[in-house]
């Protein structure tokens, strides 16, 4: 005898379908929590910039880390990195504000369903 547990599989249960009603309902209610999102993003601007900020400084240190094994070149990667760093800002602030309200909503809602 096996001491294996064995998986009994259940009948499939029928799958109730939504209504068009309530898969309009459904997308109306995501694309609040997009522009509520859109609103909390622009109310936290500075909170989201900072968040920006430490991101950029651990991962570009961690690049640098992993790419440049030579010391010294490893120490001006470092400075290049802080040097680029209000470039990146702006872009990555731009990219958040057009991108993020719309991932973190079609995350939710794979959370949700």
């Amino acid at each position: 005898m096996s001491d294996a547990i064995q998986v009994v599989s259940q009948p499939a249960t029928a799958e109730i379908t939504k209504t068009p009603e309530e898969m309009r309902r459904e997308q109306e209610r995501m694309r609040d929590v997009s522009i509520l999102l859109e609103n909390l993003f622009a109310n936290e601007e500075a909170t989201i910039k900072l968040i920006i900020d430490c991101l950029y400084d651990v991962g570009s240190v961690n690049v640098a880390n992993r790419k440049v094994r030579w010391r010294s070149a490893n120490q001006l990667a470092k400075l290049m990195a802080r040097t680029s760093k209000p470039v990146f800002r702006i872009i990555a602030w731009r990219w958040f504000r057009k991108n993020c309200a719309e991932l973190v909503a079609k995350w939710l809602a794979t959370k949700v369903s």
